[in-house]
């Protein structure tokens, strides 16, 4: 039986659900034989996912999605077969976790100015920073909702954090040439993430997967779960155009979101090199 390859996967160390032994033991479960665990901008988790690893007998592969900017749009590089222990790369998250909390505070601020939160809001922030997790939007949304502010996670974006809300925070990340330059720098392969997600035009999107390319950029993700046969043609397309390999990832966050199930995608298009092939350890075969 072919071991199934999810390399995009969260755990609570940042915005995902399951500690990291969880989620290996899960991914075991459902047949992955090959599973990164790139929480976003902290190693923290890998020490933990590979002791599991090793007991389920899966290949685990050390990996990080890193946060970047380009031309004032939000992109996410997913780092592959990194070495953790790089002083540059943990340079590199060390100050994006610093943007990250900064921004934090700076909503918390924001929203207790707002009457129906003033007694709440920096309370509510002081929280999420206080956690062992890499403090994000989605916990402050969280934390909106447990308090009464909000009834979804969803719903604490469009009414407090969105832009146009009273807790909108713009913020400005490093250039995708730093990430890559990371990732790199630790021996990892930079993967180009959730393409298809990103709010560009067709020609924006090619420009930059070409300029990701041209800094040192391995491969762009092609196949994730519920993507549509018209983006799997159109990422394959930009993947061939710009002598990108393919990956495969769940972006998997929390067990019950049947639209991201671990270990659960399309197979790469045809004339895609497959990242997984340059990566370290091989998948386990049940």
């Amino acid at each position: 039986m072919e071991a199934l390859v999810d390399l995009h996967t969260h755990s609570r160390h940042s915005d995902g659900a399951l500690a990291p032994a969880q989620l290996v033991v899960l991914a075991a479960q459902r047949g992955v034989g090959m599973l990164a665990l790139t929480d976003h901008d902290t190693t923290a988790g890998l020490a933990e996912a590979h002791v599991a690893a090793r007991a389920a007998g899966l290949c685990l592969v050390d990996g990080v999605e890193i946060t970047a900017g380009w031309r004032g749009q939000e992109i996410h590089i997913v780092g592959l077969g990194i070495d953790p222990e790089s002083s540059a790369l943990q340079r590199h998250l060390e100050g994006l976790v610093a943007l990250r909390r900064a921004r934090i505070a700076a909503i918390g601020l924001k929203l207790a100015r707002h009457p129906k939160l003033r007694d709440i809001g920096q309370e509510l922030a002081a929280q999420v920073l206080a956690g062992d997790a890499v403090p994000t939007r989605a916990h402050l949304a969280l934390a909106l909702v447990a308090a009464g502010a909000a009834r979804t996670r969803q719903d604490a974006f469009d009414r407090w954090l969105g832009r146009g809300t009273a807790g909108h925070v713009p913020q400005e990340w490093p250039a995708i040439e730093a990430g890559i330059a990371a990732i790199r720098a630790a021996g990892g392969q930079a993967v180009l993430a959730h393409a298809q997600r990103y709010k560009l035009s067709a020609g924006a999107l090619g420009n930059l997967c070409g300029e990701f390319r041209e800094l040192g950029g391995a491969a762009l993700e092609v196949s994730l779960p519920a993507l549509s046969p018209n983006d799997q043609h159109r990422l394959g397309g930009l993947a061939r155009a710009h002598g990108l390999a393919g990956s495969a990832g769940s972006d998997f966050h929390e067990p019950g979101l049947p639209w991201r199930p671990l270990g659960r995608f399309a197979k790469l298009p045809p004339g895609i090199e497959p990242l997984h092939a340059r990566l370290p350890g091989k998948p386990h075969v049940g």
